[in-house]
């Protein structure tokens, strides 16, 4: 489930308000154990949702470095690259 959580600092262009609520919304899903909560707690589920991701803007906006930004596509192409390797490492184990 984390695994779609994803670095959101020192991107351009900045990550955006979707992105920082999708990675909210894996972070609760993962503390809670729940995929989707119930009506009964629909409530705070939501609201806690709401308040990382508040506090994830609030982080990502807050933080700095010296570094240039980073390339989501080439990020992208790294990670595909990694899947790649990792895949056919476990091809060759079989």
């Amino acid at each position: 489930m984390c695994r779609n959580i994803r670095t959101l600092f020192n991107f351009e262009p900045p990550a955006t308000d979707q992105e920082l609520r999708d990675a909210a919304l894996q972070y609760v899903r993962k503390i809670s154990g729940m995929r989707s909560p119930s009506k009964a707690n629909s409530a705070v589920f939501d609201r806690a949702v709401d308040e990382v991701a508040a506090a994830t803007r609030r982080l990502v906006a807050g933080l700095e470095t010296g570094s240039p930004y980073r390339d989501r596509d080439e990020e992208r192409a790294k990670a595909r690259e990694r899947w790649r390797k990792r895949a056919e490492k476990s091809r060759q184990a079989i």
